[in-house]
């Protein structure tokens, strides 16, 4: 944070006044005799052209402080400001190098020369009160030319200075629709009923109806956030925080660190009651009773279909549209499947594929079913049409836009099943 300049130098200065005590007794000596002599004038000419340079050296010092003091300043607010941005990243899931590239950018055009100084950035903070907290430490070295001090003393001057920033979430979603224009992003229509449990609806677009409900919707959440605004014209909406928040900023994408699984290798046979994790190349579409044993199904050259009366499970499944493939549930088939528990897909059920923009998909079952896990789908929609939600009502939406008309009860504490917090409002503040 702000703070004066701290010059480590006293013994320097008080060498520097020795030297300049010693230099005008020395002039008065010389000027003793003159003294004596009938021109005077003469001797006060004397005196004070060998004063006049330890008067300008004086006052070039202290310009030169003064010039210290400035620079320290602005690197106290350079300090600052990287810190925040670097958090900024840190909060946005960026690794190590993004945070450190954001910080020198933001140092650098508050005056930081990077030319002559050097940046250091630790997450967490290295040292201080919030050592190994969620934080940010940024470290800026800069070296000052010397002007009229480098006759008393060459060594470089160096001013360090230090800032730490922190950050939290203030929020968390269990809905989060992504697109960043569009209108009704989330959209509560039809007889809906949603109850979101210690968690909030947060929709990314500046779109002035970014949420809305209509029709006789009904929903219960902690709060509604909108990078927009949110219109609750019809309908009826039950919010635990005062109202809902609106021009927030928007949400980053929680899953933007997953990596798309190989579409290569052989393909799937796709009859059978059991079916084994793999490529499945020409969609995969499932009928009667089936189970899927754990692992990652790529599906690939056409949709996956549940349809009518079928019953579906699998436990540790992980479902990836490639391309163009979409999801479609029929309204009367009962499913049953929950994401894996542990690694890379924890907590992840589908995933669409970021590549592949447009289209819908559809999510509908009976009362009996349970989808439990992240239903992600960053470009493209969601329908959820069924009335169900996941185990425990651990179900996640993450996607370009979402429309729910069916009933269901969602909570936000799902880590014990593996699911991931979806930040929806962050709060980044300096503390040192």
């Amino acid at each position: 944070m702000t703070q004066g300049l701290a010059l480590a130098y006293p013994s320097r200065f008080t060498g520097t006044f020795v030297m300049l005590n010693r230099l005008t007794q020395f002039a008065r000596l010389f000027a003793v005799p003159l003294r004596r002599s009938s021109d005077e004038s003469g001797n006060i000419a004397i005196l004070f052209g060998l004063s006049l340079p330890l008067i300008m050296g004086s006052a070039g010092l202290a310009v030169e402080t003064g010039y210290w003091y400035y620079r320290s300043l602005n690197l106290q607010s350079a300090s600052d400001a990287a810190a925040y941005a670097a958090a900024l990243e840190k909060l946005g899931g960026s690794d190590s190098t993004k945070m450190k590239a954001a910080a020198v950018d933001v140092a650098t055009g508050n005056q930081f020369e990077a030319a002559t100084g050097t940046i250091s950035v630790y997450s967490p903070p290295s040292t201080g009160p919030n050592a190994g907290k969620k934080g940010v430490e940024v470290i800026l070295n800069q070296t000052l030319p010397r002007f009229f001090s480098q006759v008393f003393d060459e060594t470089p001057l160096v001013v360090s200075r230090r800032s730490v920033a922190v950050y939290a979430v203030d929020s968390n979603a269990c809905m989060l629709a992504l697109d960043p224009t569009a209108s009704r992003t989330v959209l509560m229509s039809g007889s809906a009923s949603v109850n979101l449990t210690g968690c909030s609806a947060m929709a990314n677009s500046t779109a002035t109806d970014a949420i809305r409900t209509q029709g006789s919707a009904t929903m219960t959440v902690d709060c509604l956030i909108s990078a927009g605004g949110v219109d609750l014209t019809s309908g009826s909406v039950t919010t635990r925080c005062a109202r809902p928040v609106t021009n927030a900023a928007p949400a980053y994408d929680p899953f933007a660190d997953l990596v798309a699984p190989s579409t290569s290798g052989s393909c799937n046979p796709t009859n059978g009651g059991t079916l084994q994790p793999g490529v499945y190349c020409s969609g995969l579409t499932l009928n009667g009773t089936v189970k899927l044993k754990p692992g990652v199904y790529v599906i690939s050259g056409g949709d996956f279909r549940i349809n009518s009366n079928a019953n579906i499970s699998g436990s540790d499944v992980t479902i990836y549209l490639a391309g163009n493939a979409r999801v479609t549930m029929n309204g009367t088939a009962t499913v049953q499947l929950s994401a894996p528990t542990t690694g890379a897909y924890s907590g992840v059920l589908f995933f669409g594929d970021r590549a592949s923009g447009g289209g819908t998909n559809k999510f509908n079952g009976t009362a009996n079913s349970l989808l439990t896990g992240a239903l992600y789908f960053a470009k493209q929609k969601v329908e959820f049409l069924g009335n169900f939600s996941g185990n425990g009502g651990c179900t996640q939406l993450v996607a370009k836009s979402i429309e729910w008309t069916g009933n269901a009860n969602i909570k936000q504490d799902c880590s014990n099943l593996g699911l991931r917090d979806i930040p929806a409002t962050q709060i980044v503040k300096l503390v040192e």
